[in-house]
């Protein structure tokens, strides 16, 4: 057994297989032949050539996108716990004042007023940091724990039965959750300039997405409006509008806080004018409100001062608010005979895979299957052949 398929397996390498045409004249497999066809030629020319644009060649975009925030709120301190009376302007609520491609905007805060470097008790909520005595905290001397807020002193504080600590104290009060009604809500209120330079270098194209207006004037006085065909080019967003076009409740955002994403699309025809080369927006929010752990966005930043006793006093903010991300996407195309005798070149190509599906048909589903096969396929034996056993 094992000789014949070794020979079998040799046999194959003195053989050579030539087309053979079988010309079949039938409406079924004529129909058939003349659909797939029609086909994938529907999908070169259509999908590929006109849809896809495969007559054109792309260049890829360059940007660069600045911002700047505007608006100002007033904090009632009786509203909000440990902070007083005062008015926030861009300086107080935008933190840090620039990134690239992103700005942050506080809506909530909790606030740890009149901190001083000292010697306290550890926050309760700090895992780890409960005791009873001293020699639950004596082995974690000279330590700090994984979330905790200063250096371990190993003795234990009896008033918060917590390990005593070397940090800025008091300590922050992790058990308190950002107030329900957010501190900045007037944020919603707050407008964002974004402005948008791009080039397409390979065509030597620049733009910006400063579109349909013409004076200072106009350009402070424009707030953007998707639905109107000149406001929808305004480059001013108020930042309520952007978490209402992602479909979300701006109050219940600006609690936690969250990421939303702008997205500015440059899709481009150099055969058109390029005044036709306009920006289209798109909003929506990365993150997710119903996450139980780790839920929105926050991070804690400190102002310092000097009490009258020349002591460095800080106020410790931990601020929950909106991160806006600016994404830049993009291309130009403009005609070009190469990319379009190259998609022609690989539809022809497609075309055989008519005659390979024609084939299957032909051969294995038609009822008349045997005689096609018969008509197809030819076995010519010539004087040299390898003979296997079989044969022989």
């Amino acid at each position: 057994m094992a000789p014949n398929v070794v020979r079998s397996a040799i046999s194959i390498f003195f053989e050579y297989d030539t087309p053979k045409i079988v010309h079949i004249k039938s409406k079924k497999v004529g129909v058939i032949n003349r659909f797939l066809q029609l086909v994938i030629i529907g999908y070169i020319i259509g999908y590929a050539i006109i849809f896809k644009k495969g007559y054109q060649k792309f260049d890829t975009i360059q940007s660069a996108v600045t911002t700047k925030v505007k608006g100002v709120a007033y904090l009632n301190g009786s509203e909000v716990p440990n902070l007083e009376s005062s008015l926030w302007d861009v300086a107080d609520y935008v933190v840090p004042p620039q990134e690239n491609n992103a700005f942050f905007v506080i809506t909530n805060l909790i606030v740890t007023p009149n901190q001083a470097q000292g010697v306290c008790g550890e926050d309760k909520k700090v895992p780890g940091a409960n005791c009873t005595s001293d020699a639950t905290c004596a082995p974690k001397t000279g330590k700090s724990l994984p979330t905790g807020n200063g250096v371990l002193t190993g003795r234990c504080n009896t008033t918060t039965n917590t390990c005593e600590v070397r940090a800025w104290c008091p300590v922050e009060n992790g058990a308190l959750d950002p107030p329900k009604n957010p501190v900045l809500l007037q944020s919603k209120d707050f407008t964002v300039f974004i402005k948008n330079n791009i080039e397409f270098p390979y065509y030597k194209e620049k733009r910006r997405n400063i579109l349909g207006v013409q004076t200072d004037s106009e350009l402070k006085n424009c707030r953007f409006i998707p639905s109107d065909p000149v406001k929808k080019f305004c480059p001013i967003f108020v930042l309520g509008d952007i978490v209402g076009f992602a479909g979300e409740d701006y109050k219940l955002m600006s609690q936690s806080g969250g990421v939303m994403q702008v997205v500015i699309d440059w899709d481009c025809n150099l055969d058109k004018s390029i005044e036709d080369c306009v920006p289209e927006y798109t909003f929506r929010r990365l993150d997710s409100g119903d996450f139980s752990l780790s839920r929105g966005f926050n991070f804690r930043y400190a102002k310092y001062y000097r009490d009258p006793n020349g002591t460095e006093v800080r106020t410790l903010y931990k601020a929950f608010g909106i991160k806006y991300i600016i994404t830049v996407i993009g291309q130009a195309g403009k005609f070009n005979v190469v990319p379009l005798l190259l998609n022609i070149g690989s539809g022809l190509g497609l075309l055989a895979v008519a005659t390979i599906l024609c084939d299957i048909v032909v051969l294995y589903v038609l009822k008349a299957k045997d005689v096609y096969r018969d008509k197809k396929y030819l076995n010519v034996v010539g004087d040299d052949a390898y003979k296997t056993m079989e044969s022989e």
